[in-house]
């Protein structure tokens, strides 16, 4: 390998320039000025919110139907399932067709299956295959959206706007998952989940209303690809060329698998620690605000590293081992805001990144790679961390899903710093920058 010298490895660390000058706070939510971006926001609100209402809606009315917990698993699998398998296509198509088209087929799609299914349940006409089906399409609708989505925020903000848009995304899909949960929950006890399903409609009726009336004028469009072989290895080859597109699906990897499945760990440690119902609600939303925290520190960033995602990985890990060994349950308690803040900070840097770093005309199928990569190591993790969980307990299952990623995050820092030629300074003059990579040469102990 060639080597690369202290210079040439500064340029490669550089940082992403995100906005101009020092952000202030009545900035966190800039990409909120585009008139676009507000109605998508609308939308999003909407519809991430009903979203999570009608998950828990249609478990449950799996679970009333049948009586099986293993069938509400299949109905979880139908779900996600489609993006592992046409991921990759569908980042094809994100490439080459109207990305503004494209959620607006992909929204229909999940407000005409969603009402078909709320009628069935509100009649008392619905059967198990009726929800499967719906799950298999709605699955198979989200499988094109996802890159299409993504790589549409882009062409709503540009891309000075973009990270922060990418932050205000995250406030967005944590909030639904606060209101979300909760109000289907009261819906499923009161009048039945037939009712969550149909808000649920209702909600993708008002998101495709706001994509209906955006200005397909003031977007940013990025060139059409046009059709030929080979664009999914194209596509591939790209990302590995480029470490700040490499890395960051490589830590996103070690994060889906151990790391995104918390309603696992919190369903365990609930058990172990006898809280019950309550305790898992209180974890959940302990994490959540955590995340919340962590989108509005994130909207604050002038820039992006790819130090800082390593760090902010290494960051996630720590945290969640510190969940795992707590010897004190209101330690355990701060820990949870900790991983909410850590784990969003990690993705919504590791996501900007990745846009940042790809040229608009493979966004899509680099972003495509993103979630499945996201979908696949949530699935894979799963069944790995209910099994840790299962057998071994909450504080074993907790310590592995943050020492293995703490672990990734450490050995991709001494690969960067072999291959860049960097090395860690340390100065004691600084504590506000305590450790920092530098290009080789310089002191590595100061003070």
């Amino acid at each position: 390998m060639t080597s690369v010298s202290g210079i040439e490895a500064e340029n490669l660390t550089a940082p992403i320039p995100v906005v101009t000058g020092r952000p202030r706070w009545r900035d966190t939510a800039i990409a909120l000025r585009s008139y676009n971006y507000r109605m998508y926001v609308i939308g999003q609100l909407f519809a991430n919110t009903g979203g999570w209402m009608a998950r828990i809606a249609i478990d449950w009315l799996v679970l009333e139907l049948t009586g099986n917990v293993a069938l509400v698993g299949i109905v979880v699998a139908l779900q996600f399932a489609p993006t592992i398998v046409l991921g990759a296509w569908a980042g094809v198509l994100s490439d080459r067709a109207n990305r503004h088209r494209v959620l607006i087929a992909t929204q229909t799609v999940g407000l005409v299956s969603n009402a078909l299914l709320a009628v069935l349940v509100l009649l008392g006409a619905v059967e198990v295959w009726h929800v499967f089906l719906v799950a298999a399409t709605t699955g198979v609708a989200m499988a094109i959206d996802g890159p299409s989505r993504s790589a549409f925020v882009s062409e709503m903000v540009g891309t000075s706007r973009l990270r922060n848009a990418i932050s205000v995304n995250a406030m967005i899909f944590h909030l639904g998952g606060l209101l979300g949960p909760a109000i289907s929950g009261v819906l499923i006890v009161a009048v039945g989940s037939g009712w969550s399903i149909a808000i649920n409609a209702a909600a993708a009726g008002v998101a495709l209303t706001m994509l209906l009336v955006m200005r397909v004028h003031e977007l940013h469009r990025a060139p059409r690809q046009a059709r030929g072989g080979g664009q999914i290895r194209e596509a591939l080859a790209y990302a590995r060329r480029k470490p700040t597109i490499l890395w960051p699906i490589v830590l996103l990897g070690f994060v889906a698998v151990f790391g995104m499945n918390l309603p696992v760990l919190f369903t365990a440690a609930a058990t172990t620690f006898g809280t019950g119902a309550a305790g898992y609600g209180l974890y959940s939303s302990l994490a959540a605000v955590g995340a919340l925290v962590g989108a509005v520190l994130s909207a604050q960033r002038r820039s992006l590293r790819l130090r800082a995602i390593v760090i902010a990985t290494i960051g996630y890990g720590l945290v969640t081992v510190l969940a795992g060994v707590a010897p004190w349950y209101p330690l355990f308690l701060g820990a949870l805001v900790g991983i909410g803040i850590t784990r969003l900070l990690f993705a919504t840097g590791a996501e900007s990144m990745t846009q940042l770093s790809t040229n608009p005309g493979i966004r899509g199928r680099i972003m495509s790679f993103y979630f499945m990569v996201v979908v696949g190591g949530q699935a894979l993790g799963g069944v790995i961390m209910g099994f840790i969980a299962e057998h071994f307990g909450p504080h074993i299952a907790f310590t592995v899903a943050g020492g293995v990623p703490a672990l990734a995050g450490i050995t991709i820092a001494i690969v960067l710093a072999r291959r860049h030629q960097l090395r860690i300074r340390v100065s004691l003059r600084t504590p506000r920058r305590l450790v920092r990579i530098v290009p080789r040469g310089q002191s590595i102990l100061e003070g």
